[in-house]
């Protein structure tokens, strides 16, 4: 395992490294990052989805489903009691950001590309639960920490969301076993296999917009980056290690944990006036210091599962 998430980083990162030299040369400009990133969202990782539930009806998948759900839950629940006991409330102005950007994975841009590649299709069929708490967590207790406040009407935002909306679909798909036309099917492949280029070059063009000079300087994004990279996804991990698990639903979990900082964190900060340059740093830093950190996790895994 550890050898192919090393593997698979070191190919994400060629992909990143393309995208931030496609900023530095003005082939894609803000603007196109942004359409590049809808694009991703809206399209190819629901795409994606629905391809991998495409699957015949076993009794063991959807055992491993709601287990993920569960762990998924715990896992989330972890990383907010320890984003609320090393951020105190109000200990900077940006005390809710930071424990926003603490607990909240980017499991969908680096996690389905990451999970896919090393646990294949059964691994990002139990990665969807994981998507599916995140988004109904971010848009409940995430909220609430850029907001200070929460809404009932707000969960509406994370329940139509296009990863929700398409895990639905999928699992309704599946559960009547409903067999997508072969044609539209292989449609649908192409474009999911876009997945992860289109995924790490939108985290390349994110790192290019950053600046180099403020995130190496700022120690407090050291302390966010360490808590989300490290001290959460070891949590996790020793929890899960207690769980007789199976190893796919296991190894799941802990990599959705261990994935850098979400990509929602700038666009919420934004919508909720917050400080977004200071939140796409933190995106910026984790996302590249994770490919030194989550080989660090799985190899702790190795031990103990």
């Amino acid at each position: 395992m550890f050898l192919l998430i090393v593997s698979q980083l070191f190919k994400m990162l060629v992909i990143l490294l393309v995208g931030i030299f496609c900023c530095r040369i003005g082939l894609v400009s803000t603007e196109g990052s942004r359409c590049i990133s809808n694009l991703l969202l809206n399209i190819v990782n629901p795409c994606l989805i629905i391809t991998v539930y495409q699957t015949d009806y076993d009794k063991t998948l959807v055992a491993g489903l709601l287990l993920s759900f569960a762990a998924a839950l715990v896992s989330h629940f972890i990383a907010i009691l320890i984003s609320t006991a090393f951020i105190r409330k109000n200990s900077s102005a940006e005390s809710g950001l930071e424990r926003y950007a603490a607990v909240y994975s980017n499991c969908g841009f680096i996690g389905i590309p990451l999970i896919g590649s090393v646990l294949g299709s059964e691994g990002v069929f139990y990665l969807t639960a994981y998507m599916t708490v995140f988004n109904l967590l971010t848009w409940t207790h995430g909220l609430s920490l850029m907001k200070g406040n929460f809404r009932l009407r707000n969960l509406r935002d994370g329940l139509l969301s296009p990863m929700v909306l398409s895990t639905l679909l999928a699992m309704a798909l599946f559960f009547i076993q409903f067999e997508i036309p072969g044609p539209l099917l292989d449609s649908m492949n192409y474009i999911a296999d876009m997945n992860t280029p289109l995924a790490m070059m939108v985290a390349g063009f994110s790192v290019a917009h950053s600046n180099l000079k403020d995130i190496c300087t700022n120690l407090s994004i050291y302390k966010v980056a360490a808590l989300k990279l490290l001290v959460v996804p070891l949590a996790v991990l020793l929890f899960l290690s207690f769980l007789p698990l199976d190893s796919t639903v296991a190894y799941t979990t802990l990599i959705a944990s261990a994935c850098p900082t979400a990509t929602t964190i700038t666009m919420m900060s934004i919508l909720y006036n917050k400080n977004h340059a200071y939140a796409s740093e933190i995106f910026s830093f984790t996302t590249v210091l994770s490919i030194l950190t989550i080989p660090v996790v799985i190899s702790a895994a190795e031990l103990l599962f």
